[in-house]
């Protein structure tokens, strides 16, 4: 339970020092009461601070040749780490795998396509039925009574006849 608290309350520490941080920055509104503690006095010189260091070069630390004669030895003394190599896979499972993978890609299209390819794929004959065209002079004589005449040419689907 303890552990839980203290973890809400860094939390709200964190918002609380964000919220400074927006205020200094002119982004938010802060009450100036909030800052009337050590703690929040402590805060306010911090961000001063990081500020002044920010705008002015002077008070900017220099880092000198013996801190990166330090640091460079400190990065050659870490530890290499290696990567083992990689193991050898043996020729079936290497070359298996993809086989079996292929195979399925063949299999799932045969599946797919089979049922389209008809087993007898030479189409029969076919046969003009002299009903199909007279239901369809039909069709066209009563369109052609419904519309009446107009400024559009009239067409005839008969043989030889030219818009008369």
């Amino acid at each position: 339970m303890q552990a839980l608290k203290s973890h809400s309350d860094d939390d709200q520490l964190n918002a609380w020092e964000a919220a400074v941080s927006s205020w200094v920055d002119g982004e938010a509104e802060i009450r100036p009461e909030e800052l009337d503690s050590p703690y929040g006095r402590q805060v306010w010189d911090t961000y001063h601070l990081i500020g002044d260091v920010m705008r002015t070069d002077a008070l900017a630390i220099r880092t000198s040749d013996r801190f990166y004669a330090r640091l460079s030895k400190a990065i050659d003394e870490e530890p290499t780490v290696l990567a083992p190599n990689a193991m050898k896979r043996p020729l079936v499972q290497r070359y298996g795998v993809s086989g079996l993978a292929v195979v399925a890609a063949v299999a799932a299209a045969l599946w797919v396509g089979l049922p389209y390819m008809g087993v007898n794929s030479v189409p029969g004959t076919l046969v003009a039925s002299a009903q199909d065209d007279q239901l369809w002079n039909d069709y066209a004589d009563l369109h052609r009574d419904f519309v009446g005449t107009g400024p559009v040419r009239h067409v005839s689907f008969e043989s030889g006849a030219l818009g008369q």
